[in-house]
Formats: C-alpha cells, sequence, structure tokens
C-alpha cells in the first residue's frame, strides 16, 4: 500500500477518535474567511477546548460512515469543510455562530450531537443555550433566593418588636 493511502488512513481514525471523543462537532463552510480571520476562529476554539480542522471531504464522509452516523445530506460535503468537535453539548456551536455573527462569510452545514446528525436550526438553537458555569449559577442562585428571603423576613420580624 501506498504511503498515501496509510496516511489517509491515519486521518480517517483521528476524525472517528475526535467524534467518539466529544459530545458535540459543527460541520460548515468556511469559504471566504481570509488568513486572518481563520486565525482568529481556532484561536477562539482553543480557548473554549474546541477542536477545529479542515478535513477532505471524502475522508469526513468515510468516518461518519464507519461510525454509522446518517442523516447528513450527501451534498453537505462538497466545496470547503471544517468540523469543530468540543468536549460539551454547546461550545462548538457557540464558537461557530458567533464567528459567522462576526464574519459573515461560513455557513453552518449540520451538526452532531451525541453521536446523531442535528440540523443546522438546531446547531444554532444549542448556540443559544448558556455555557454550563452561568447554568450552574442560575441553579445556585435560584435554591438561594428562599432562604435569603426567610433571613431577610426573620430579619424584619426581630427589627419590628424591638
Amino acid at each position: 500500500m501506498s504511503a498515501n493511502f496509510e496516511a489517509k488512513k491515519v486521518l480517517v481514525e483521528e476524525i472517528k477518535e475526535n467524534l467518539k471523543n466529544s459530545k458535540s462537532a459543527v460541520i460548515l463552510d468556511y469559504r471566504g474567511l481570509n488568513a486572518e480571520e481563520d486565525t482568529k476562529l481556532r484561536k477562539n476554539a482553543r480557548a473554549k477546548n474546541v477542536i477545529y480542522k479542515v478535513y477532505k471531504n471524502r475522508l469526513m464522509v468515510k468516518a461518519l460512515n464507519e461510525l454509522g452516523i446518517t442523516g447528513y445530506n450527501p451534498q453537505d460535503f462538497e466545496g470547503t469543510t471544517s468540523i469543530a468537535f468540543a468536549q460539551d453539548e454547546v461550545s462548538a456551536a457557540k464558537i461557530i455562530s458567533d464567528a459567522k455573527k462576526e464574519f459573515n462569510k461560513i455557513e453552518i452545514k449540520f451538526g452532531i450531537l451525541d453521536q446523531a446528525v442535528i440540523s443546522k436550526e438546531e446547531v444554532e438553537k444549542l448556540s443559544k443555550i448558556p455555557s454550563k458555569e452561568v447554568l450552574i449559577a442560575m441553579l445556585l442562585g435560584g435554591l438561594n433566593a428562599p432562604m435569603a428571603a426567610l433571613c431577610r423576613a426573620l430579619d424584619a420580624i426581630s427589627k419590628k418588636e424591638a
């Protein structure tokens, strides 16, 4: 076998491994991004622990097929295609949606959430969900509110009697 064939097999395995180890991925068309914008997108992705890569379309299709991920449109793998992998459900969607708004050049093709294909509309909905840290803070604030209200009420009663 040729060295080129072996290199392609390694890339397919890399894509499969990234998909297995991530909870979500966003497939996008990055046509029109210049080097400066691409560098900024990659930097933002790294800051949020999102892996952003460009692979050949055939290799991505082969990896998806080998993992049994179906439901995407084969026409989505025409032209320039890249993929963002994330360890959580929303990071990749947020990074790509923010870049889409900022550069107005990239187009989301579809997403993958827990090994299932989701539409670009669903990816955009995911991008609007607050981060895990914000959700935890909101939950803790909600749990703390009744106790704080009780303390204020008891304090008001004690001041009233004095």
